[in-house]
C-alpha cells in the first residue's frame, strides 16, 4: 500500500503507516488539480489537511485510491460526490482537533475582550499604549453559540464555567431535541439581537454558507462581537466590515475566511477592531498528533478487516453486503437529501422495506439514509455513528421488512415527520433509482437528479409558462412527471439539465398558479 501525505501530517501517524508495511510519501500542499491527479495515479492512500483541495478533476486518474482521508473534522475541501461515485471511502477524525478548535475560539473572545493584539503591538513598537485600550469582562456577558455539536457545546461548557450566559441555535437540532441539552436553544434572529458576543460553530454546506448574510449581521444587537473559529464563508465579510466600521458592531474574532490564504490586499486586514488568525484552529501538537493517529487507525483497520469508522460516505459493508445493497445506495443518498429538504429537523423516519426481501440485510440502507438526512446539514455525521447522532437529535427511526411491493420487486417506503408536518417517498431500482409516489402521488424521476418540486393549480397554462420561463434562463427540461392530487391541485417532479439560480426561482413561483416551488 503506498501513502501519499500532503499538508504536514504528524509523523506519529504516519509511523503507525511504516509499521503496518506501507509505503509512505510525504509532499507539500498540492494546490493545483492536474498536479495532485498526476500525484495520485499510484498511490491507495490520500491523506490532506486543509491545504490541499480534492476536487472531483482531481480524482480523474486516480485508479488506486481507496481512502481520502483528512487529518481533522471539516471534509468541505473534498469533493466527497466524486470520490463515492468512485468508490473513494472518505474518512475524517472529527474528535481529535475538538479542544483546540474550541480554545481557539475563546482564545480569540479574550484577546478582543482585552485588546491583546493591538496591547502587544503598541508594546513591541516602543509605545506604553494604555490609552485606548479599555476591554470589557467576560462574566456575566450573554453568548450566543450557533451549532451546537462537539466544538460548539466545548465551547458553551467552558464559557459557562467562567460565568458567561449562553444560549445556542442549532439549525439541525429539532424542537423537542431543546430539553435534552443544559444549553438553553432559541431561533437564530432571537439570538443574535440577545447575545453580546455570537460564536460560529457549523460546517460549511451548501445550507450553511452565509449563514450570517448581511440582513443577519445587521440583526446582531448594537456592540456585539462576533467570533468565527470554524469554517470561511459562514460569512458575508463586506457586510461585516461594514457594520464594524460603523460602529453597529465593536469588533470580531476571525480565525477562517471564505478565501484562504487571506489576500494580502484583503480589507479585513486594515479593520483595528478586527482580530485575524491564519486558520489556527487545529494548529496545537496535541490536536495534529490525535487527529494523524487516529485516521491512521481508521485507514489501516478498514484496508485490512474492512472495519468502517470515521468515514463520511460509506456503511459499515460486509463483502456480502455490499454486492447485495451496493445498487441501492446511490438511491438511499438521494432519497435521504430529498427528504431533508421536504421537512427541515425532522422528528420521526420511518424506513419501510417490501417485496422481495428474503435476502436483503437492510441495516446499513437504514443507516445511509438517516445519515443523509441528518449528515446534508452537518459535518459530524456519517453512515456508522447515523443512528447514535439520530438519537441524540431527537430523532426517531424505525425500519421494518416484508409487505407487498406493490406490483415491484423491491419497494422502499419513507415517511419523514417534523414540526412542520409528514411527508412520504415511495422509491424502487425498475428502470434505474426512481421515484414511484411522493405523497401518494403516482410520479416517476430520478431522485439523484437536479429537479423541482412543483405544486401548482390543476388548470390550464402552468405548465407552458413555466417552461417557457426555464428555457428564457437556458435551462432544459429532462424529464417531466405530473400527477393530479384531486383537490384541484397537481404535483410535479422536472427534472433538469442544471440547478436553478435563486434569482430564476424567484421568477418562476411568482407565476400565477403556482402555489409552491422547490429546487432539490
Amino acid at each position: 500500500m503506498r501513502v501519499l501525505a500532503c499538508d504536514g501530517i504528524h509523523e506519529d501517524g504516519l509511523t503507525l503507516f511504516r509499521e503496518a508495511g506501507w509505503s509512505v510519501q510525504t509532499a507539500d500542499a498540492i494546490k493545483d488539480p492536474g498536479s495532485l491527479s498526476r500525484a495520485l495515479a499510484d498511490v491507495d492512500v490520500l491523506l490532506v489537511r486543509s491545504a490541499t483541495k480534492v476536487p472531483a478533476e482531481a480524482l480523474v486518474h486516480a485508479a488506486q485510491l481507496r481512502v481520502i482521508g483528512r487529518a481533522g473534522a471539516g471534509v468541505d475541501t473534498i469533493d466527497v460526490e466524486a470520490a463515492t461515485e468512485r468508490g473513494i471511502a472518505v474518512m475524517n477524525a472529527p474528535d481529535g482537533n475538538t479542544l483546540a478548535a474550541a480554545e481557539q475560539a475563546l482564545a480569540l473572545l479574550f484577546a478582543l475582550a482585552r485588546h491583546v493584539p493591538a496591547a502587544d503591538a503598541g508594546m513591541k513598537a516602543g509605545l506604553w499604549p494604555k490609552s485606548g485600550l479599555t476591554g470589557f469582562e467576560l462574566e456575566g456577558k450573554r453568548l450566543g453559540v450557533i451549532g451546537l455539536g462537539r466544538i460548539g457545546g466545548t465551547v458553551a461548557r467552558k464559557a459557562r464555567g467562567i460565568g458567561m450566559e449562553v444560549a445556542a441555535f442549532d439549525p439541525f437540532l429539532p424542537p423537542n431535541a431543546a430539553a435534552k441539552t443544559a444549553v438553553p436553544l432559541m431561533e437564530l434572529d432571537a439570538l443574535l439581537a440577545w447575545a453580546d458576543i455570537i460564536s460560529l460553530h457549523v460546517p460549511r454546506t451548501k445550507e450553511t454558507t452565509n449563514l450570517l448574510s448581511a440582513e443577519k449581521l445587521a440583526k446582531m444587537k448594537q456592540g456585539a462581537y462576533l467570533i468565527n473559529a470554524a469554517r470561511g464563508g459562514l460569512i458575508d465579510e463586506a457586510a461585516l466590515l461594514k457594520l464594524v466600521e460603523d460602529g453597529h458592531l465593536a469588533g470580531a474574532g476571525l480565525d477562517t475566511f471564505a478565501t484562504e490564504p487571506l489576500p494580502e490586499d484583503s480589507p479585513l486586514r486594515t479593520c483595528k477592531k478586527l482580530v485575524l488568525a491564519p486558520h489556527l484552529g487545529a494548529s496545537t501538537s496535541e490536536a495534529q498528533q490525535g487527529v494523524s493517529t487516529i485516521l491512521a487507525r481508521q485507514i489501516i483497520d478498514f484496508i485490512h478487516t474492512g472495519a468502517v469508522a470515521g468515514c463520511v460516505n460509506l456503511p459499515p459493508l460486509s463483502a456480502e453486503a455490499a454486492r447485495e445493497i451496493g445498487p441501492w445506495m446511490p438511491l438511499m443518498t438521494a432519497l435521504g437529501k430529498l427528504a431533508a429538504r421536504l421537512v427541515p429537523a425532522p422528528s420521526r423516519l420511518d424506513i419501510a422495506y417490501a417485496g422481495r426481501t428474503g435476502s436483503l440485510d437492510p441495516k446499513p440502507l437504514t443507516r445511509l439514509l438517516t445519515a443523509a438526512v441528518i449528515g446534508s446539514a452537518s459535518g459530524r455525521v456519517t453512515p456508522v455513528n447515523a443512528l447514535a447522532e439520530a438519537a441524540a437529535r431527537g430523532l426517531t427511526v424505525t425500519e421494518t421488512v416484508g409487505g407487498d411491493g406493490d406490483g415491484f420487486d423491491r419497494l422502499l417506503k419513507v415517511r419523514i415527520e417534523g414540526a412542520a408536518g409528514a411527508r412520504e417517498i415511495e422509491a424502487t431500482l425498475h428502470r434505474g433509482p426512481r421515484v414511484v409516489r411522493l405523497d401518494g402521488v403516482e410520479l416517476d424521476f430520478d431522485p439523484s437528479s437536479h429537479f423541482l418540486i412543483m405544486r401548482n393549480e390543476d388548470q390550464p397554462g402552468v405548465i407552458g409558462k413555466l417552461g417557457t420561463a426555464l428555457g428564457l434562463a437556458g435551462i432544459n427540461i429532462n424529464n417531466f412527471s405530473l400527477g393530479a392530487t384531486g383537490q384541484g391541485h397537481a404535483v410535479a417532479a422536472i427534472t433538469l439539465d442544471r440547478a436553478v439560480p435563486d434569482a430564476v426561482l424567484d421568477r418562476l413561483r411568482g407565476i400565477d398558479g403556482i402555489v409552491s416551488l422547490e429546487m432539490v
